[in-house]
């Protein structure tokens, strides 16, 4: 029962609100299926299956508003949540952010399902990770990895007749990979909607190799240098800056807060190399096409050619300010160009290939000044070769600079944060005088 269809959904929602004794209300309901697999030392360690459903009811009085959730679906639990909503609400304190709920719309249906994800048995996944210890048993290195597939769904309807649904398929991997000694380590991560793009040989074989080609790290200087980021560190490097929300930089928060006021909406940030948008319907990475605000989510441009193009609004900031809302991101897409990563590597002179970047903090969120650490691979490229493994640094960089030192973009590739299990399309990039404070003893 954890994935409902469009019509079973919208039969409960409109049977929930139907209880509804208050001013306004609005129900979600979600669910998700699917499973996963964990291995170590080249072996699986874990495995299983989950199923969940769920519901949630918010009841309004004025600006009083109180949430309560359930997961039974049989008369009396449903008319039993909606009165636990009602009661709580009563008692709430007035919301001054209230906003009233959106009408009726229609939303176009997103393209995020795949039936062949949905479709996964433990045997694929059982499958898909041998492929991967295989790999590691062959370059005699020890394979961690985790493999998870989900389908889901999220449905709501509100007391004014906004309905919106939409259904979804993900697939994730990672693996780290490490020689016996613990002292070189590799690492790759892939998530998408559609399971025929996952190939986790290749994925554990560039993991083993950078694993292997890491042995008998060199000590060089910490400083400003020439660096390659691979699409996993640069999605760790990035996904900071992401949210565009226009409160925070009116309230003088956010990097796009301008000093003494204001925002720096339609100012040249970053090189003109550098173009990010939103499409939930980029196949590569497709989005929801709706928020619970109530909001159609559409193409957005964020950044056109270095130029801060859009903020995103939510319907009480929008309001607050007299302008038209404008949705946050569902999905973030970031232009490049044709080359591969090997073709930056020789385009470079010296130089720094960063496999990965982890232990990421930031030191101040008006600048997003951010430090990390460089692990799971780190190589010194001179006249366009890789010389030798470099050992791990500590980082001291802000995206926002860092993106107006671009000297070369390459494919984008689809790359997932497992901070925030988070895709992202973001590209391979060659990035100048990019700040190592110190060295680190990180594998």
């Amino acid at each position: 029962m954890a994935i409902l269809s469009k019509e079973e959904a919208q039969t409960i929602l409109k049977k929930v609100l139907s209880f509804s004794k208050a001013d306004e209300c609005e129900v979600g309901l979600s669910g998700r299926e699917g499973g996963n697999i964990r291995y170590a030392r080249n072996g699986v360690s874990t495995a299983g299956d989950i199923s969940t459903l769920g519901l949630a009811v918010t009841s309004t009085f004025g600006k009083k508003s109180a949430t309560s959730t359930i997961d039974q679906f049989d008369d009396l639990s449903l008319q039993t949540v909606v009165k636990r909503a009602e009661e709580l609400a009563r008692l709430a304190p007035e919301n001054p952010e209230h906003m009233p709920l959106a009408g009726p719309q229609d939303f176009p249906e997103g393209i995020g399902y795949v039936q062949a994800t949905a479709a996964m048995t433990p045997d694929t996944r059982a499958e898909a990770v041998l492929k991967s210890i295989e790999v590691c048993k062959a370059a005699n290195l020890q394979a961690a990895g985790f493999l998870e597939n989900t389908t889901g769904f999220n449905a709501f309807m509100n007391s004014k007749g906004l309905f919106g649904y939409d259904k979804d398929t993900d697939v994730i991997f990672s693996v780290t990979t490490r020689n016996a000694e613990g002292t070189a380590s590799g690492y790759a991560a892939r998530g998408f909607n559609d399971i025929s793009k996952l190939d986790t040989l290749t994925a554990t074989k560039i993991a083993a190799t950078k694993a292997n080609g890491s042995k008998g790290a060199k000590a060089i200087e910490p400083g400003k240098y020439t660096v390659i980021l691979e699409p996993v560190a640069a999605t760790y490097m990035l996904e900071n800056m992401f949210r565009f929300d226009a409160r925070m930089a009116d309230e003088g928060r956010s990097f796009l807060s301008k000093p003494g006021g204001g925002t720096r909406l339609g100012e040249k940030l970053m090189d003109e190399k550098v173009t990010i948008y939103s499409d939930p319907f980029n196949t590569e990475l497709p989005g929801s096409t709706w928020n619970r605000e109530g909001e159609k989510l559409e193409k957005t441009t964020w950044v056109d050619k270095g130029v801060v193009k859009n903020l995103s609004y939510s319907r009480y900031w929008a309001d607050k300010k007299g302008v038209k809302p404008v949705p946050g991101p569902s999905n973030i897409i970031m232009e490049g160009g044709t080359a591969s990563i090997e073709d930056l590597i020789k385009s470079t002179e010296r130089g720094i290939l960063v496999s990965r970047l982890w232990y990421i903090r930031m030191v101040d969120p008006q600048t997003l000044l951010l430090t990390g650490l460089t692990r799971d691979g780190t190589f010194y490229i001179e006249n366009g070769k890789i010389m030798y493994p470099v050992k791990n640094f500590r980082f001291n960089e802000s995206p926002v600079i860092m993106l107006n030192n671009v000297e070369a973009l390459g494919k984008p590739e689809r790359s997932i944060s497992v901070e925030s299990y988070r895709s992202y399309l973001i590209p391979p990039m060659k990035i100048r005088d990019f700040t190592f404070s110190s060295l680190s003893d990180a594998v």
